[in-house]
C-alpha cells in the first residue's frame, strides 16, 4: 500500500450515469461524472458491496438499446 492508502483509508462507493460503480477515496472530491451511492468504508467493505448489488456490468445504454430490440 502506498503512504496514502492505509487499512484505515475511509473509501466511498461512486456512481457513473452507465450505473458502474467504482470506489474513491471519501476526503477527497468526486471526479466529474460520479456520485455517492452512499456507501462508505474500507476498501473491502466497498468493494464486496459492489460485487453483491453490480451483477449486471453492461453499461446501461447498452441494457436500454439491448431491451429495445428485444420488445
Amino acid at each position: 500500500m502506498s503512504e496514502q492508502q492505509t487499512e484505515e483509508t475511509l473509501y466511498r462507493v461512486v456512481l457513473n450515469d452507465e450505473e458502474q460503480y467504482s470506489i474513491w477515496w471519501a476526503e477527497r472530491a468526486l471526479p466529474a461524472g460520479w456520485h455517492a451511492e452512499g456507501t462508505e468504508g474500507t476498501r473491502e467493505e466497498c468493494l464486496a458491496h459492489i460485487a453483491e448489488i453490480w451483477t449486471d456490468l453492461r453499461p446501461l445504454s447498452l441494457r436500454r438499446r439491448m431491451a429495445a430490440t428485444a420488445a
